[in-house]
C-alpha cells in the first residue's frame, strides 16, 4: 500500500497543549484511583466499539438480521478467522516507504487477526477465539521493540490502533487473559508504538496525523492515560480543520498548525495543486480518494472512541465531516467531477472507509446524508483494507434505509455517552463461555 509522501517543507515542533480540560464523567469505574480535575473516567471496551455495540451484533447475527449476518459470514470466511491462524511475531518492524520486510505485513496483519477472534469471541461466545486473541498479542508482546524507516510512524498507527481495540475487547470482559500478560501487552504499546505515533509531522499529508490519533487515543484509552488521551484530543481538534475545508475558514483552507503552509500558493501546493475551495473538499481529495477515506475513517474512529468516554467530537466538527462524508461519496459513487476540481478527474479508490461515521450521523442523530449511505450500502458488508479498518458493518452496520425503525436519541438508552459501560473492576462475562 502507498504511504503518503512528505513535502519539502520539513519536521516542526511538536504541538503545544492548550490546556483544555474536559469535563469529567459523573459515574464511577469501579476502581479506587485518585482523579485530578478535567480527567475522564475511562469506560471499557470503549475503542471505537462498546459493549453496547457487541451485544448488538450479537444479538443481530443470532437473529439472522441484514446486514450483519453478511457481514459476519464475511469475517468467517476471512483468513483471520481462522483458529489455526499463526503469528509471526518481529523484534523490530523497519518499513520504508512503498515497500518493507515481510514484518511490516506481519503485523498489520497479526493485530487485525487479534481484533478478528475478539470480535469473533463477543458474537459467538466461543472461548477458543479469545484464547487465539489473546495468543497473537501474547506473542508480539513477548518480542516488539519498535518501529523503524520512513514509514514506521504511519504502520505503528495502522497496527497500533487495531491492536488496542483487540485489547480492549478482551481486558474488559475476559478473565483469564493474566496480569503479567496485560503489563506486557501494554508496556510493548507504551515504548514501541506511543513514541511513533506521538511524532509530530505537520506537514506530512493529513492522513498520516489522523491515523497517528486514532492509535494514540486508542492506546491512550487502554491504557488510562489521561495526558495522551487530552493531547490526542488536541490534536484532532488541530488537524481536522486543517484537512476538511469549509467556507467559513475562509478563501482558502487552514494551514497545518506550526508550518510555514501560510499562503494561498503554498496551501494550493499541500492540497495537490488544488485551488478552488467548496465545503468538504480535503487536502488529499486530488491525490486520490483512497486517502480521504483513510482520514474519514481515522477520524470516525476518534470521534467514536472519544463518544464512549463522554466527549463529542462528532458535535465539534460535525458539519465539516459530514460535508466531506457527501463531497467524496458523490464522486466515489461515479458523478463526473467538474474542470475545477482536480482539472476535472479523481482517483476513485476509497475502501470501507464510510460504515462507523455514516452509524453516527444517521442512525444516532438522523442526520440525511444520501450519497454516503447510497455508497456505504453498495459497498456492504464492509469487510477489511488489511491497514487499520476492519468489519465495521458487523460492529456499526443498520438496516437499509427502507423500513428503518426510529432513530435512538444520542443521549439515549444506547448509553454510549451517559452510562456507564462495563468497567474493568466489574466484568461482564454473561454470554461466553469459560
Amino acid at each position: 500500500m502507498n504511504a503518503s509522501k512528505r513535502l519539502g517543507l520539513g519536521l516542526v515542533g511538536a504541538l503545544l497543549a492548550s490546556g483544555l480540560l474536559l469535563a469529567a464523567c459523573a459515574a464511577p469505574d469501579g476502581r479506587a484511583h485518585v482523579k485530578k480535575p478535567g480527567d475522564v473516567v475511562f469506560r471499557h471496551p470503549g475503542v471505537v466499539v462498546s459493549h453496547t455495540q457487541l451485544q448488538h451484533a450479537k444479538k443481530m447475527v443470532a437473529e439472522g438480521k441484514e446486514p450483519w449476518r453478511t457481514a459476519y459470514q464475511d469475517l468467517l470466511r476471512s483468513k483471520y478467522a481462522s483458529l489455526s491462524y499463526t503469528a509471526h511475531p518481529a523484534d523490530v518492524v523497519p518499513c520504508p516507504f512503498n515497500s518493507g520486510p515481510q514484518s511490516c505485513l506481519d503485523e498489520r496483519q497479526d493485530a487485525i487477526a487479534a481484533y478478528t477472534h475478539a470480535l469473533l469471541w463477543s458474537v459467538t461466545g466461543r472461548t477458543a477465539h479469545v484464547r487465539k486473541a489473546v495468543e497473537i498479542m501474547d506473542g508480539w508482546s513477548a518480542r516488539m521493540k519498535r518501529h523503524e524507516k520512513d514509514n514506521g510512524g504511519l504502520q505503528a498507527a495502522w497496527s497500533g490502533s487495531t491492536w488496542a481495540r483487540a485489547a480492549e475487547i478482551v481486558h474488559a470482559d475476559y478473565p483469564n487473559w493474566e496480569k503479567s500478560q496485560v503489563d506486557r501487552f501494554k508496556e510493548m504499546l507504551r515504548t514501541a508504538y506511543l513514541p511513533a505515533v506521538r511524532t509530530q509531522v505537520p506537514t506530512y499529508n493529513g492522513n498520516w496525523e489522523l491515523a497517528m490519533t486514532d492509535a494514540s487515543l486508542s492506546i491512550a484509552v487502554f491504557l488510562e492515560d489521561q495526558a495522551v488521551f487530552k493531547e490526542s484530543l488536541d490534536r484532532f481538534r488541530t488537524r481536522v480543520p486543517a484537512y476538511f475545508y469549509l467556507r467559513k475558514d475562509g478563501p482558502h483552507p487552514i494551514g497545518p498548525a506550526h508550518t510555514a503552509i501560510d499562503t494561498p500558493e503554498k496551501v494550493k501546493a499541500y492540497w495537490f495543486d488544488q485551488g478552488t475551495y467548496v465545503d468538504g473538499v480535503a487536502q488529499e481529495t486530488c491525490r486520490n480518494l483512497m486517502h480521504v477515506g483513510y482520514s474519514l475513517a481515522a477520524s470516525a474512529h476518534i470521534a467514536e472512541t472519544a463518544w464512549y468516554q463522554g466527549v463529542d467530537l462528532y458535535g465539534e466538527e460535525g458539519d465539516r465531516i459530514k460535508a466531506a462524508l457527501e463531497f467524496h461519496a458523490k464522486y466515489q459513487l461515479g458523478e463526473e467531477p467538474p474542470q475545477w476540481l482536480c482539472g476535472g478527474k479523481v482517483e476513485r479508490t476509497m475502501g470501507p472507509d464510510l460504515e462507523v461515521a455514516l452509524h453516527h450521523y444517521a442512525t444516532r442523530t438522523g442526520a440525511d446524508l444520501p450519497y454516503t449511505r447510497r455508497l456505504v450500502e453498495t459497498m456492504r458488508p464492509a469487510g477489511t483494507d488489511d491497514l487499520f479498518v476492519a468489519w465495521e458493518t458487523l460492529t456499526h452496520g443498520e438496516a437499509p434505509a427502507t423500513g428503518r425503525g426510529p432513530v435512538v436519541d444520542a443521549r439515549g438508552e444506547d448509553g454510549e455517552r451517559g452510562y456507564e459501560q462495563g468497567s474493568r473492576g466489574d466484568r461482564l462475562v454473561s454470554g461466553h463461555d469459560s
